[in-house]
């Protein structure tokens, strides 16, 4: 019996890498998501967390996941309502967790964007701060071609809070952690960055999430 062609066996070869290479990426975020043991951040990292956008949808529920997990918080976002309603369900979900809410619009530019930046600073000090969650984001009302997003510089503000904003709180926060020489930061993306090679009607909103 003869031997198959050398083409063959390279082709079978990538194939098998490809199939097993992709499997075990598969079960390695299998066990990240479902299987492995939850980590006590505050004695890895530290005892305070800081979330911005942490008023509503994911923002929120991090924030009170944390809070359950034994980290006191500093929380960013533009409504003081909100954030007097998030510090009750905090309360509610974690009696002994203390919380500090900075009231800053992300959107902000100039000294506004200074100003804020220092309360949030402001709030941190003296503290063990081990983790930050840049989670507040924002994108345009709707779909449109990237040469018609021009509503009330609806594109700019995509920029300034996705992408100058989150490096303004880390610049931030960063200082503290490296001083310990421990911390975590977190960057929420988008599937909007990754599922498709290109966003449609949604471009730099993608682009800021990548």
């Amino acid at each position: 019996m003869s031997s198959p062609p050398v083409w063959f066996t390279v082709l079978v070869t990538v194939g098998l890498y490809v199939v097993v290479k992709s499997t075990a990426t598969f079960l390695a975020w299998l066990h990240r998501a479902f299987l492995r043991p939850g980590r006590n951040l505050a004695r890895r990292y530290g005892t305070w967390a800081v979330v911005t956008g942490a008023t509503d949808g994911i923002g929120r529920a991090v924030a009170l996941e944390l809070a359950r997990g034994g980290l006191h918080l500093v929380l960013v976002g533009r409504s003081p309502e909100k954030l007097a309603r998030v510090e009750k369900e905090v309360a509610a979900a974690a009696p002994s967790c203390e919380v500090r809410s900075v009231a800053f619009d992300l959107a902000a530019t100039g000294d506004d964007a200074r100003r804020g930046v220092a309360r949030v600073a402001a709030a941190m000090e003296g503290r063990d701060v081990g983790v930050l969650v840049n989670n507040a984001g924002t994108t345009y009302p709707c779909a449109a071609y990237f040469h018609e997003v021009e509503m009330n510089a609806a594109w700019e503000a995509v920029v300034r809070v996705n992408v100058e904003a989150a490096t303004r709180i880390t610049r931030a926060v960063l200082p503290v952690m490296a001083a310990r020489g421990r911390g975590a930061v977190v960057n929420v993306g988008s599937g909007s960055s990754v599922v498709l090679p290109a966003f449609p009607f949604y471009a730099v909103y993608a682009a800021s999430k990548a």
